[in-house]
């Protein structure tokens, strides 16, 4: 019975996690755009602010994931797949703070449109992983 509880709380954390995943870069879109100096501060609050958040959510998934693979026996080919994939989204997230760190130094040289398609990696790893763990492939 504890076992569907760390499992609840894990997607529960991993959906949280991913929110921000989905909704940071979107911020990032718009800083390339803004015009004006006050959009730019704010957006640039919104998504420290974001960041600052996303990193608790990551690690609790991270802790509970490590919880049902460890204490509960979870295993499979499928979940060495799915942990390279959760290396690249811990990878994605610190690169989202070293681009938002860019932004607050004013740095930043990448365009709105290269943000666009950065948004995406996420939704990518995110349909991999759900595979993988529901379809249990090898």
């Amino acid at each position: 019975m504890l076992y569907l509880y760390f499992k609840a709380f894990h997607i529960v954390f991993v959906t949280s996690w991913f929110a921000g995943l989905f909704y940071l870069p979107r911020l990032f879109v718009n800083l390339a755009q803004a015009g004006q100096e006050d959009e730019y501060r704010r957006l640039l609050v919104m998504s420290g602010k974001l960041y600052r958040f996303m990193g608790p959510l990551a690690g609790l998934a991270l802790i509970l994931g490590l919880v049902l693979w460890l204490g509960y026996g979870v295993a499979g080919g499928w979940l060495h797949a799915k942990l390279a994939l959760v290396a690249v989204l811990i990878g994605y997230h610190l690169w989202c703070g070293r681009l938002l760190a860019d932004f607050a130094s004013g740095s930043n040289r990448k365009s709105h449109i290269w943000f666009r398609y950065f948004n995406e990696i996420p939704i990518l790893v995110l349909t991999a992983v759900v595979i993988l763990v529901v379809v249990k492939p090898f």
